[in-house]
């Protein structure tokens, strides 16, 4: 579960911001979050937060937010999986409201343009460093085929120039075809990162070097689109994991304070899928 763990904090963090609010249910007029694209029947862990919630708030009632676990829980299934610690701040507030619009409006599709996800961290006040740094967290966890279908059959008559001229390499084309077929079996999944699948590294870093990024908008950023910064990160990360884990740490504890709620905006959650009556 860590990427799945990993990947409810981002996708948390891109909407409204660092709120909670993709752990809500529909109820009451909360439309949740849950059913939007990039999240219908592909986001996990709901359950994995539940249990720890039930647990803190036996411990200590009304005093831990919902925002706040899923950012340590990150945290720690990074470490867990090999990957860097950093400290966490805490005194998030959780969100009374969801978006399915900011859903599928600002979280990045697998399929994005260098373009798109460059706009994408812009609007949440992060830079080329974190998006290099945070795609990096593709070094664990999965994707269904319908999320890389398109690199595989489709890029040649749809996708941009710019991802037509990152190397491809056959071996590595042939097995995904035998996984993911040009019809059918699109829950089928297939590990990220084909080398280290269950281990937090910059393996990720020397698989786009090579053209075998799995998803689309992983192999875009070897596009040479911003004065070489992006090639020079991806090549900076595949040389030296230790500077990619520290990037990495500090890429996550800046995206965790996007637009925090604080002091007397929002609450705290009895229970992270509905607000409280």
């Amino acid at each position: 579960m860590a990427a799945s763990l990993l990947r409810l904090h981002f996708h948390d963090c891109f909407v409204l911001g660092c709120d909670g609010s993709v752990l809500l249910d529909d109820f009451e007029g909360v439309e949740s979050e849950k059913k939007a694209g990039p999240n219908l029947n592909s986001l996990r862990g709901f359950e994995v937060i539940d249990e720890i919630k039930y647990l803190v708030e036996e411990a200590c009632p009304c005093i831990v937010s919902c925002a706040d676990l899923l950012a340590i829980v990150a945290r720690d299934a990074v470490a867990l999986r090999g990957g860097p610690k950093w400290n966490v701040y805490l005194g998030r507030r959780d969100s009374m409201k969801a978006s399915v619009n900011g859903a599928n409006k600002f979280i990045p599709f697998p399929n994005s343009s260098l373009e798109t996800l460059i706009a994408n961290f812009r609007s949440q006040g992060l830079g080329i460093q974190e998006l290099v740094a945070l795609s990096g967290s593709h070094t664990i966890g999965k994707a269904r085929c319908k999320s890389f279908r398109q690199r595989i059959y489709d890029y040649k008559d749809s996708m941009s120039s710019s991802y037509n001229h990152h190397p491809k390499d056959e071996e590595f084309q042939k097995v995904l075809e035998s996984i993911c077929t040009v019809s059918g079996r699109d829950d089928v999944l297939a590990p990220l990162d084909f080398m280290t699948p269950t281990r937090f590294d910059n393996q990720y870093f020397h698989n786009i070097k090579s053209g075998n990024g799995l998803l689309i908008s992983d192999n875009v950023l070897l596009y040479d689109g911003v004065e070489g910064e992006i090639r020079d990160l991806v090549w900076a990360f595949a040389l030296d994991e230790e500077y990619f884990f520290g990037l990495f740490a500090h890429s996550m504890i800046k995206m965790g304070n996007i637009h925090v709620l604080t002091g007397k905006q929002g609450e705290i959650r009895k229970n992270c899928r509905f607000i409280n009556t």
